[in-house]
């Protein structure tokens, strides 16, 4: 089925869910926020995505270490789309997939209800394991992948991140959605994986734009890290967790600045080991996605793109054979990159040396992850 064209006054809902494609729709939003406007459509907010509304809405908690979000926040955006009067809005968050359904029959009300239209977007499972453990990774979480995949794909799950399966359990996602809003106003779209502008020219048709008119932002890439960028991480958070340090802490030092630099400034090398997915895994994830899709088919939803490839297992997604054997090797160049983000995100071209040092207590947790690489490196080594 072709994307519908919505009417002038609809509210686009992108709700995600994570891990298909909101980065860069948002990103491209939010580049064209100004041009969208001269072309009657509404993208409201300052930022990507106005986070702090949705997650007070929906009664998530914010990201660990961030600010609490008050309901004035989601108040305030509802003021700023009802003054969209007669034209197109668009409102894309992927943590609108979390939100119970009491919580979804209030945001289709506050936004306008009849003239809410849901969008779903939607990848395989075997795609989305690799980049949500990483994004566990990214907000304090330091359990390892392959005993998170052993408890995420269990019968049933086993696992210390519940809200995964309320994320990525897409046909119940869309039922929910589609109960409280109407399956008429309700599109699925299936990513293409072999076509990367298929999303953008999508969102296009539906709000009426002419092709070609949303462009990808450059830094909305938002690469995957490597195996032992991850467990450099990892490692970080099991420290910062055992010591009991500050949250808010966690997110000055490691999401906005060990993470923030590894992604930004350093490009791995063509060889370097990607995290990937064992086959047992895999297979799993596509029985799962293979029936998921069934059960939306049979929803009476809008559906743009080919459903049935979601259970299909793609040669282009790293297996065993891309599993690297042994303990990653975390490189000097790392560590070094590593540090670099933590030390500016403290301060560390005004701030005193001694102060950083105290935040961080960067000596002893380096002399920690040392000794932890080279207790490895020996068990690793033939006796």
């Amino acid at each position: 089925m072709a994307a519908v064209l919505l009417e002038p006054g609809t509210r686009l809902l992108h709700i995600g869910p994570h891990k298909t494609g909101t980065t860069a729709i948002q990103g491209a939003l939010h580049l064209a926020r100004e041009r969208l406007a001269g072309e009657g459509v509404v993208y409201p907010g300052r930022g990507r995505q106005p986070l702090w509304p949705i997650l007070a809405v929906t009664g998530q908690p914010a990201l660990l270490g961030g600010p609490r979000p008050e309901i004035s926040y989601w108040d305030n955006l509802v003021r700023e789309v009802r003054a969209a009067g007669g034209r197109r809005v668009v409102l894309s968050s992927e943590f609108f997939a979390e939100a119970e359904d009491a919580v979804a029959r209030r945001v289709i009300a506050d936004l306008g209800g009849s003239r809410v239209h849901v969008v779903v977007t939607l990848r395989s499972l075997t795609r989305i394991l690799p980049s949500q453990w990483q994004q566990y990774l990214q907000n304090g979480f330091h359990f390892r992948y392959l005993e998170w995949l052993d408890g995420i794909l269990s019968d049933p799950p086993r696992t210390p991140t519940p809200g995964f399966w309320r994320r990525h359990r897409h046909d119940e996602l869309v039922q929910r959605w589609a109960a409280e809003n109407g399956p008429d106003n309700l599109t699925v779209i299936v990513v293409d994986e072999s076509d990367r502008p298929m999303l953008l020219r999508v969102f296009e048709s539906m709000l009426g734009l002419p092709g070609g008119f949303l462009v990808p932002e450059e830094r909305a890439a938002n690469r995957s890290l490597t195996v032992a960028e991850a467990e450099l991480v990892r490692l970080l958070n099991e420290e910062f967790s055992r010591r009991a340090w500050p949250h808010r802490d966690y997110a000055r030092f490691m999401r906005y600045g060990t993470v923030e630099h590894l992604k930004n400034t350093r490009q791995p090398s063509p060889g370097e080991p990607r995290i990937a997915t064992p086959d047992w895994a895999l297979t799993r994830a596509a029985e799962i996605s293979a029936e998921m899709a069934k059960n939306i088919e049979a929803l009476g939803v809008n559906i743009v793109g080919d459903i049935s490839a979601l259970g299909e297992l793609s040669a282009d997604v790293p297996g065993a054979e891309a599993m690297a054997p042994g303990p990653p090797m975390l490189t000097a160049e790392v560590a070094a990159t590593a540090a670099m983000g933590a030390f500016i995100a403290g301060g560390a071209g005004g701030q005193a040396a001694e102060e950083i040092v105290r935040e961080l207590d960067a000596r002893s947790l380096a002399r920690v992850l040392a000794m932890r690489c080279r207790q490895r490196i020996r068990r690793t080594l033939p006796g």
